[in-house]
């Protein structure tokens, strides 16, 4: 049942929910009828003449997701309450942050689900359900979105399945959707190993969107559809393919020299376009950010090699109206380490060396802050901005990294700063023109490198890294120290003078900090992540003014807008369920504004599923088979050794389908629970092979229960990689 609250009265809104399973149903507001959404080009150009609109992912193009709406600010935000809240139908983590438009807020939640409300109560006006499935939604670590755009009346998003689809900002009614990986590609089984989790970016009639899939062997791209139809009108790719069948630009036939050996069969390559994405009016431009090479480890994409591997880990610029490569600038040549260069990005004007510059600013997951010529890509500066031990600085005349050799883990484990989560994630960024600052959710993660034994092997569509967690190292034989974990906190950096210049406690927990928000009260929101807090800060000094008890885990960055003169502050929470994937998460929409006086219900009690197996009564040879099919194509959703580590997904020592091989098998050979992110496997799994896998699950179980093991998720593993894309 989805509820809404206004000022602790609840409203419930069972009625509307039947017919809202499917594609959508409305119940949009009195005289709203064809003006839902209605988004161009010109408001998106002019968005700062809108303050009370947050239109965009970013709030304008230049993404600094800063306010000028002062009414609320660092001398009343003591006053700041809740004043309504709605429930979403999801126990998973919600990375999405909201727009509100002219009177609704529209966002989308894990499993792709786009709900609209009615931003003064909380009225759900429709709920949009994509209906997600088949063998592509296993590609992924993450059922998450990260986020919506807005044209034209519509609603754009893109799926798990990577579809993009567009739907009726009023009604919730679909009105086109599109593969973005067609069979006519020729890509063959790499095309089902795509996903899509960023949010999509509209500009000058075009929808830009890229995919994920990195770790699951594929070749990176980005590309753009007509806003109105979903038409594909141009494709870039980010690596080269195949040198047999020719490139598709001379971009890509210059970057086939920085590859040696046959990456494109190895794993694609890479590069995947997951996150950041800026359309920049001033230059006209494209900028977006490009992953990691695959496999992680470069021993693994080319033996006997030490080549740059673009465009990876880089930054690129592209004519939004074709396509075309205008620049790139590569931030971790030859990357060894998972460092993803999609960081959230944006646009400025900042005063540099007695110039005014228009520039890139991003913290990347290397740790080091970029300001970059947005014209040229030319590299003004680069610093550290979390610890790092991987590089001693960057070289400003080459652009390079100073990287130590021993970092690249070749004969020894190296003990990598910032670790594979990054020193910066997928949360978004805020920049105060009044402070100057950019606001950072900054980590500091640790990660022990360690190469796989030079026998593995590389196979598409699995998720292999040429990586071994967790290898034992000999106490006092790791280098260049032993840390573990990882922890957040939000960091103030100057971009002109390069430095921190302010910074919160630290946060500890599996996932330390959210999005952030700058406003022109001097005022910074940011959540610390599994904390389960909402906090605001000053923005001069980081003072923290204001908390509250969100319940459940503050991920996507939150948003305000101004409705019949009053401003509000909106955000959307939920994650890291305590007790399994089926424990509620409380994900919902909370919206304050200053005199705010709604309270949240109390959490409800939860008795998570016992840990009953049935006997274990297959021989040792079958439940060998079974773990090693397991590691290979089940671990990384459901945990390490049958033991699960995040919430994301069932712990599969308690489901009662390890007391029918029939019921077990319409899972993972039938599909029957793909509308729920888990696909068919019987691609690449026998009825022989499943039945080891549940002989396996079953001897953990109970060994787990004769251990009187905890049957819920285990702890993280330290280095493991803390958000997905």
């Amino acid at each position: 049942m989805i509820r809404a609250h206004i000022l602790g009265l609840g409203l419930l809104l069972s009625g509307i929910i039947g017919c809202a399973l499917t594609q959508g149903a409305s119940d949009a507001p009195k005289g709203s009828a064809g003006s839902a959404a209605n988004v161009t080009s010109e408001r998106l150009l002019k968005a700062s003449a809108e303050p009370g609109q947050w239109m965009t992912y970013g709030g304008t193009y230049s993404e600094q997701r800063f306010s000028p709406l002062t009414e609320i600010n660092a001398g009343n935000i003591g006053k700041l309450g809740l004043q309504w809240f709605a429930d979403y139908e999801t126990n998973q983590d919600q990375h999405g942050s909201p727009l509100y438009i002219d009177g609704v807020i529209y966002v989308s939640t894990a499993r792709n689900f786009v709900y609209a409300f009615d931003a003064r109560t909380g009225r759900q006006l429709w709920r949009y359900n994509p209906m997600i499935r088949g063998e592509r939604v296993r590609y992924n670590v993450g059922l998450v979105n990260r986020g919506i755009a807005a044209w034209h009346g519509k609603i754009i998003m893109g799926t798990l399945d990577a579809r993009l689809v567009a739907i009726d900002a009023r009604t919730g009614k679909e009105v086109w959707s599109t593969d973005t990986v067609p069979s006519s590609l020729g890509l063959g089984d790499m095309t089902n190993h795509y996903a899509i989790t960023m949010a999509p970016r509209v500009a000058k009639g075009k929808v830009f969107i890229g995919a994920s899939g990195g770790e699951f062997g594929v070749r990176g791209w980005i590309a753009a559809f007509d806003a109105e139809t979903g038409r594909e009108v141009w494709r870039f790719w980010t690596i080269p393919g195949d040198p047999s069948k020719g490139f598709e630009s001379k971009a890509l036939e210059r970057a086939a020299q920085t590859w040696k050996g046959e990456w494109w069969q190895i794993a694609g390559g890479g590069g995947t376009v997951w996150d950041a994405a800026i359309y920049d009016p001033v230059t006209d431009l494209l900028y977006f950010g490009t992953g990691n090479a695959s496999p992680w480890n470069a021993r693994f994409r080319e033996q006997n090699s030490d080549n740059d591997n673009l465009y990876a880990a880089s930054i690129i610029a592209v004519q939004p109206d074709t396509g075309e490569y205008v620049w790139h600038y590569q931030e971790t040549p030859g990357d060894d380490w998972d460092y993803d260069a999609v960081s959230p990005m944006m646009t400025a004007d900042l005063r540099i060396g007695g110039q005014k510059k228009h520039v890139i600013l991003q913290p990347s997951k290397n740790g080091f802050f970029y300001v970059l010529e947005a014209a040229t890509g030319k590299l003004i500066s680069a610093d550290a901005f979390t610890e790092v031990n991987w590089a001693s600085g960057v070289d400003l005349k080459t652009g390079r990294p100073q990287v130590v050799p021993a970092a690249r883990y070749e004969k020894e484990s190296w003990n990598l700063a910032p670790g594979v989560q990054g020193g910066h994630s997928w949360h978004p960024n805020a920049y105060s023109p009044q402070t100057g600052l950019v606001y950072i959710p900054a980590w500091e993660a640790y990660s022990t490198m360690t190469s796989a034994n030079p026998g593995v092997q590389s196979v598409p569509g699995r998720f292999t890294l040429g990586i071994t967690f967790g290898a034992p190292v000999a106490p006092g034989k790791l280098q260049p120290y032993d840390r573990r974990g990882v922890s957040g906190r939000l960091k103030a950096w100057d971009p002109v003078a390069r430095k921190v210049v302010w910074e919160t406690e630290s946060f500890t927990n599996p996932r330390p900090t959210s999005g952030v928000l700058a406003t022109a009260g001097d005022l910074v929101f940011m959540g610390n992540g599994g904390g389960k807090v909402l906090s605001a800060y000053d923005a001069r000094t980081g003072a923290k003014l204001w908390s509250f008890d969100a319940q459940t885990a503050v991920f996507a960055a939150p948003i305000t807008y101004s409705l019949d003169g009053v401003q509000y502050v909106a955000a959307s929470v939920g994650g890291l369920a305590q007790g399994g994937y089926f424990a509620p998460t409380y994900a919902r929409m909370l919206v304050f504004t200053l005199g705010g006086k709604a309270v949240l219900p109390a959490p409800e009690p939860y008795t998570p599923p016992p840990l009953n197996p049935p006997p274990s009564t297959a021989s040792a040879q079958i439940i060998a088979h079974g773990g090693e099919t397991y590691s290979q194509f089940c671990a990384v959703c459901h945990g390490a050794n049958g033991v699960q580590a995040r919430t994301s997904f069932p712990n599969l020592s308690v489901t009662p389908l390890l007391w029918t091989q029939e019921g077990f098998d319409a899972v993972v050979l039938q599909g029957v629970r793909a509308d729920k992110g888990m696909g068919s496997f019987a691609a690449d799994l026998k009825p022989e092979d499943t039945i080891a896998v549940r002989a396996y699950l079953v001897s953990r179980a109970n060994a787990l229960k004769a251990s009187g093991g905890v049957a819920g998720p285990a702890a993280p593993r330290p280095d493991a990689r803390a958000t997905p894309p």
